[in-house]
């Protein structure tokens, strides 16, 4: 997780961009990269965390798959 912080007009330091990469160890199934790919897609819509500094961070994240 990489995070960008920037001082605000005050001087006060605020986390402005955080990025993310998932890194995961897949079978190989085809199935499997297809529903990781699926579930990466939509986990920042579900994540308690991400909605709430949304409004404030720009979040994004990047999704790494290697076969096992």
């Amino acid at each position: 997780m990489v995070g960008e912080i920037e001082k605000d007009d005050d001087g006060v330091l605020l986390v402005r961009r955080i990025h993310a990469t998932y890194r995961l160890l897949i079978d190989g199934d085809p199935a499997v990269r297809e529903r990781a790919e699926r579930a990466h897609e939509l986990h920042a819509d579900r994540c308690p965390m991400a909605r709430s500094v949304c409004d404030s961070i720009a979040i994004t994240t990047s999704l790494e798959m290697e076969n096992t």
